[in-house]
């Protein structure tokens, strides 16, 4: 142990500019509990994290934090009194923000585990950095509220708590007001019901109609935990207006945050009023954003507004909401329309996915042409699901095509994805008619195995094994061990005769191969398939 702090010591000023190795310094010194003799001497370990906790890089001192927090639960409850107690104090009650802003991180491990008179100290460090002249220091102790809270008596929480979230709600910084918001949210799981109207919700109120976009942001970032927190009526009387505001919001960031939690803010309503609440006041603001001018905020609402299906049931869904499906399925934003397709299912187990398909396939081919790879890639993802819902008729008949299109597109990512996906849509349409049209050497080497897998023993040797032999003498090397690999995953589809017999003499061709690669991979080949 003294070797170890002897050689700390000494080192540290020649790696103090190094923030690499500070940072891993500080991680591992939090797994060294074992490596300075135990529980019994870990507070060794106290001196060199307290020095870490205190530099000026973020990311060092949020380690150190980390690793501090990890060994004070090793520490028995008198030597974290004797050690690490003293060490948050004076991290609290340090000169620089940077040590007072880790003394926030802290607290909480401490606290339960003291007497009462360190309990009342640590409460009393902690008001303090919450009303810091630094803002760094009190956003520290703002994102660090609710996890304190958790681990007060319910007095503390009323009487210290409540005070210190009211102030950081209204400080002169935005940043450090969002942050509350957060721990208001945690606050109010701890309250019983009686007090949260009195103690949180005016608070509350007030970060949702916030000057700043930030925090109304993180308000409705955080409402879904806010309205499970504060219960039903609450709920009914505070939280449905507040969320009607936040969709109207002049700011897209924030109507977008909103409209991701329509679907969970409508399941989480009382059971009893959820239907009402939903149609008088949230569909109208739903209706809205369907053609709110901004991108973000529309496919935010398409990736969440089929839940609402299932919420309100068939009749419902089909004359309210249907409607502004198929407006989305017809939106300009190539992203509204993918979210609209990606949650079908939800639509397709209340109303079924007929009476979406007339507008599905406008949408569908014109995203399966987009110009953005990217596009097109999400498209030939959601493919086995379409096929499974649309049906084998409608899919042989309207996007077959467009698969065999994706499968000579430019863009090589998109057809290895179109293989993936392309096996399973045969699964769903059970469709081989065309793939004999497979057949463009640079890519069948992994297109012909995943398919050969559902096309069974006939199809491959009859359409898929031809193209692959004719493959065998191309000129270019990386194109013959392509087929050597290719034969290998066929071969456990077909049978022994047509291995020895058509296989067999092709591998034993490009074994004798003039280049290494495809001697090696015709080699591995005739090992796997035992045609040695």
């Amino acid at each position: 142990v003294t070797t170890f702090n002897f050689s700390f010591c000494d080192r540290s000023d020649t790696i103090y500019d190094e923030d690499e190795v500070l940072l891993a310094l500080a991680e591992q010194l939090g797994n060294f509990t074992m490596l300075v003799g135990g529980p019994e001497y870990v507070h060794c370990l106290l001196p060199p994290l307290e020095s870490l906790a205190t530099v000026e890089e973020t990311v060092v001192r949020d380690k150190a934090v980390e690793s501090l927090r990890k060994i004070s639960h090793e520490h028995s409850p008198v030597d974290l009194e004797v050690h690490f107690e003293p060490l948050v104090k004076r991290l609290a009650s340090g000169d620089w923000f940077t040590s007072r802003t880790s003394a926030c991180g802290l607290f909480s491990v401490c606290y339960p585990r003291v007497s009462s008179t360190v309990k009342a100290e640590i409460r009393q460090h902690f008001r303090t950095l919450c009303s810091d002249d630094t803002p760094m220091v009190r956003r520290a102790a703002a994102s660090k509220l609710g996890e304190f809270a958790k681990v007060l008596e319910l007095e503390y929480v009323k009487s210290d708590i409540i005070s210190l979230f009211t102030a950081l709600a209204s400080d002169e910084q935005d940043s450090v007001r969002l942050l509350a918001v957060e721990a208001g949210v945690s606050i109010a799981t701890l309250l019983p019901q009686e007090d949260l109207e009195t103690l949180v919700m005016p608070t509350l109120r007030q970060a949702a109609e916030d000057k700043s976009w930030r925090v109304r942001y993180m308000v409705a970032d955080k409402f879904s935990d806010l309205q499970k927190a504060v219960g039903p009526e609450i709920t009914k009387n505070d939280l449905v207006p507040a969320f009607q505001n936040l969709l109207k919001d002049c700011e897209a960031e924030v109507r977008a945050a909103a409209a991701n939690k329509v679907k969970e803010f409508c399941e989480n309503l009382p059971e009893d009023s959820r239907e009402t609440i939903i149609m008088t006041h949230i569909l109208p603001c739903v209706k809205e954003l369907v053609s709110d001018t901004n991108q973000h905020v529309k496919s935010a609402l398409a990736s969440v507004i089929m839940g609402l299906s299932t919420i309100l049931g068939k009749d419902n869904t089909v004359e309210h909401l249907l409607p502004l499906f198929l407006a989305q399925l017809k939106d300009e934003c190539p992203e509204v329309r993918l979210n609209i397709i990606s949650n079908l299912d939800c639509v397709n187990e209340v109303i079924g996915i007929r009476q979406l398909s007339q507008s599905l396939l406008p949408a569908i081919v014109e995203l399966a042409e987009d110009a953005k790879w990217r596009v097109r890639l999400a498209i030939i993802e959601y493919m086995p699901l379409l096929a499974g819902q649309l049906g084998v008729e409608f899919f042989d008949e309207k996007l077959n095509s467009l698969c065999m299109a994706w499968l000579v597109d430019h863009g090589r990512l998109l057809i290895r994805n179109v293989h993936n996906n392309y096996n399973c849509t045969c699964v769903q349409s059970a469709h081989d008619n065309n793939i004999v049209h497979i057949h463009y050497r640079d890519i069948s080497h992994y297109r012909i195995p995943a398919l050969s897998e559902v096309c069974g023993q006939e199809i491959t040797t009859k359409h898929m094994l031809p193209v692959v032999f004719k493959m065998s003498n191309d000129q270019v090397a990386n194109v013959r061990f392509n087929v050597a690999k290719s034969l290998q995953k066929i071969g456990p589809v077909l049978d022994s005769n047509c291995l020895q017999t058509e296989v067999k003499p092709v591998l034993e061709k490009l074994a004798s191969d003039q280049d290494m690669d495809v001697k090696y991979f015709a080699q591995e080949a005739i090992s796997v398939l035992s045609l040695a």
